[in-house]
């Protein structure tokens, strides 16, 4: 039974190599549907990305190109806030893993997002180390992806600046998210920053460059205005406007373009099938912690709602919590399970997220037991990032006509 149910965690593992070229190769929306045809045994569509580009070159011109061209960027980041979960894993970080093989990669700890809400202040540095640490012991290689903390390249917050100045208002009062958490909180309770950090969000991004962002359907949002943003702000100051200005013309920003995890992506809640997988959820019995212990797993896998139907199946609309925990465990055959109790099926689950969480968890412990090493590692990310920034600050603050530093030294 265990060898025929294959779990999410080995279908990744297995197909990383193979899933990782033909993303870099994949360069439209049709491109990705035949993808998702021609490889189903790999569940690219449930477990991988897709390709969300709105410009193609002819496949002889790319061919052609392709030894000479740099990598592709990528750039992601993960707040500091609550612990890291089994949704923030399978939805960014493992699939970080995937990506940091086949494109440039910057992952940060977004520690200034994780402000835009009330917040323990003491606990915020030791959040952000953890969370470094977990990045590190799930797989992310330093030698091939610069990881930092987003606060320790000052850029992120000037650019945002530079951004909200030419950002209406209305642009962010349409953001989804921020009606719904300001709804929750009271206008009372709601710092400016609520409605502003999109532009931070749109900040980190084109600080570097990105040519693609790893998201899920529910953040297609916040890529959008983003998006927006760059197209905006080389129509107002780019190109010969620019050039005037004593710079090389041109775009200021790349646009860049989404790779969407079509499945998995979003993992729901333990209590509710409804509901994202959240931090900021009152109930720790809504989520699986990466670094739960053995016991703590299996009780939160045998306390989470569940429905009376028998059986177990994919894609019933009526049946949410059912979706989500085989979308949890992927079982590739899912006629295997349709005759399975939620007895068996939680405890076959329980053995899978503890065998694979177990690694992830020494590892953690052996980067958090030496400070020294992470902060070293952190320092260099951000020494990498810092110098990308800097390029990208440089040619705004001249294309908005800010008084060039070297000016008045």
């Amino acid at each position: 039974m265990s060898r025929t149910l294959l779990s999410h965690f080995t279908i990744l593992s297995n197909s990383s190599r193979l899933l990782s070229s033909t993303i870099s190769r994949c360069r439209c929306r049709s491109q990705a549907r035949v993808l998702n045809r021609v490889l189903p045994t790999l569940h690219v569509a449930a477990a991988g990305f897709r390709c969300n580009c709105t410009v193609s070159a002819p496949e002889s011109e790319v061919s052609g190109r392709s030894a000479s061209l740099k990598k592709k960027r990528v750039v992601s980041g993960v707040q500091p806030t609550g612990s890291v979960h089994l949704g923030n894993y399978l939805g960014a970080i493992k699939n970080w893993v995937l990506l940091q093989d086949t494109y440039e990669t910057l992952f940060f700890i977004a520690d200034l997002h994780a402000i835009t809400l009330p917040y323990d202040a003491p606990q915020l540095a030791e959040a952000t180390r953890n969370t470094a640490a977990i990045y590190l012991a799930c797989g992310v290689d330093t030698s091939k992806a610069s990881v930092f903390v987003q606060s320790h390249v000052h850029a992120h917050l000037e650019l945002m600046w530079l951004l909200c100045s030419d950002t209406p208002t209305g642009w962010l009062n349409r953001m989804i998210q921020f009606k719904e958490k300001s709804r929750k909180a009271g206008d009372e309770n709601v710092g400016a920053a609520l409605l502003t950090y999109p532009v931070l969000m749109a900040a980190d991004i084109l600080l570097y460059q990105s040519d693609f962002v790893p998201v899920g359907e529910d953040q297609m949002q916040h890529l959008e205005l983003t998006r927006e943003l760059a197209e905006k702000m080389n129509h107002l100051y780019g190109g010969r406007k620019w050039k005037k200005l004593g710079g090389k013309g041109g775009a200021l920003f790349k646009v860049p373009e989404a790779l969407i995890q079509t499945a998995g992506a979003r993992v729901m809640s333990l209590t509710d099938g409804l509901s994202k997988m959240s931090k900021s959820a009152p109930s720790d019995m809504s989520r699986i912690n990466l670094l739960d212990p053995k016991d703590v797993i299996a009780n939160k896998i045998k306390r989470c709602k569940t429905d009376s139907p028998p059986g177990l199946e994919f894609d019933n609309p009526e049946r949410p919590e059912c979706n989500n925990l085989l979308s949890i465990y992927q079982l590739e055959v899912a006629l295997e399970c349709q005759n399975m109790n939620w007895g068996t099926f939680k405890t076959i689950l329980t053995d899978a997220l503890v065998n694979h969480l177990r690694p992830i968890q020494n590892r953690y412990e052996e980067i958090i037991a030496d400070p020294a090493y992470l902060d070293q590692l952190l320092s260099d990310g951000a020494a990498k990032a810092a110098e990308l920034a800097e390029s990208t600050l440089t040619n705004i603050y001249q294309a908005k006509g800010f008084l060039r530093r070297s000016s008045i030294v």
